[in-house]
């Protein structure tokens, strides 16, 4: 394994009924003022947005309520955030729904310390934000992982970009997997794909020998879609949306990239893909996995072996492919861009501004070109 340094900064609240025990113990740590952040409303109609509002409440705190964070927040409803944090003077956020919303809350986090604009920051200057205004999570709709880290993914609209910007991890974070059981069932898979995509992502990263992360992520891969399948039974399944939502807490808590390097080659392809379509990010990773995983499995024969036997069973690294591609059918989930929801057509000449965008993996298998970045999108046409 390689060098590292590990440190965990989140505290999870794991189980039905925690948000009461997360918190009695948090709410003394929150200062007078808290933001609630949500997305499009879905938290008024489950019951979740009253039960945390009542908790904030029974603590004495004055609330300040943050709506519509959209489903590929964009940099705009960042700065939306943080000219409200500023203006009610906000001690704590306490972002409630899906990796959106989350992510949007981290990245206005940091904003809101910063007397300079955070996208200069980091991607002119290359410096990162090193404090933030106090936050915490309440998750409705697992599979990005988004509390268990700072990086927030936001669509920057006016630069046709879509990606990381750090900002500031929760200090805490609420996972109940009965907060789960209102989500649509195809949102509930694209969420589960995304964790899926986050394992294979680190675990296909450049390496040269097997290590205890590389074990650790092939069993959050199996154990994925073996929950996964489990719901495609029932999808109520209370147990399987447990093993699922700590199966996306295991993926990006930063434990499967001890000592290793990492790919995220297809998240890159998918998110600039994103800020030209606005396609859900998980059935766009569906989309693209199979076609890229095609085009370097010779270039990581052993990994995808290895992949294909203990996460399908299956007897080759073709075979584990094609096995990952019947997997996404079963799943209900696309495998053209034909049956992607998008805001504007699907093109060749769009798919090449992607390729031509998007940002290039320098640790996976192999570097891709731009031009094999745009044939492999051809091919999910």
């Amino acid at each position: 394994m390689n060098r590292f340094v590990f440190s965990y900064p989140t505290k999870v609240y794991f189980g039905e009924k925690s948000a009461a025990q997360a918190f009695e113990a948090e709410l003394g740590k929150m200062g007078e003022t808290v933001m609630l952040a949500y997305g499009g409303g879905s938290v008024k109609q489950n019951g979740v947005y009253d039960e945390i509002k009542t908790l904030l409440e029974q603590g004495g705190k004055t609330i300040v309520e943050f709506s519509g964070i959209m489903p590929n927040p964009t940099y705009k409803k960042v700065q939306e955030g943080t000219a409200l944090v500023r203006e009610r003077h906000v001690d704590f956020i306490l972002a409630v729904g899906g990796g959106s919303v989350i992510d949007c809350c981290k990245v206005i986090s940091a904003q809101a310390v910063l007397d300079e604009d955070i996208w200069d920051l980091e991607y002119v200057k290359g410096r990162f934000p090193a404090a933030g205004i106090p936050l915490g999570a309440v998750v409705t709709a697992s599979g990005t992982g988004a509390e268990m880290n700072a990086s927030g993914v936001i669509t920057h609209e006016e630069k046709k970009w879509k990606g990381g910007i750090f900002g500031v991890a929760p200090d805490f974070a609420v996972l109940d997997p009965a907060y789960t059981m209102s989500v649509p069932p195809m949102q509930v898979f694209s969420g589960a794909f995304d964790t899926l995509s986050h394992a294979m992502e680190t675990y296909f990263g450049r390496s040269d020998q097997d290590n205890v992360s590389d074990d650790v992520a092939l069993a959050v891969m199996r154990n994925t879609v073996t929950n996964m399948r489990r719901l495609l039974v029932n999808v109520q399944d209370m147990q399987a949306r447990s093993n699922l939502m700590w199966d996306s807490a295991m993926a990006e808590n930063g434990i499967l990239k001890c000592g290793r390097l990492t790919d995220f080659q297809a998240h890159q392809i998918e998110h600039q893909l994103g800020a030209y379509t606005d396609c859900n990010h998980g059935q766009g990773l569906a989309v693209i996995h199979p076609a890229y995983y095609r085009h370097i499995i010779k270039d990581a024969p052993d990994q995808f072996a290895r992949f294909a036997k203990v996460v399908f069973d299956a007897d080759s690294a073709e075979a584990g492919v094609d096995a990952l591609k019947d997997f996404i059918i079963a799943c209900g989930l696309p495998t053209k861009m034909s049956q992607l929801r998008s805001t504007v057509e699907i093109t060749p000449q769009l798919l090449r501004q992607v390729a031509d965008t998007c940002n290039i993996i320098k640790t996976g298998p192999r570097e891709l070109s731009r031009d094999e970045i745009y044939d492999i999108l051809l091919e999910c046409l």
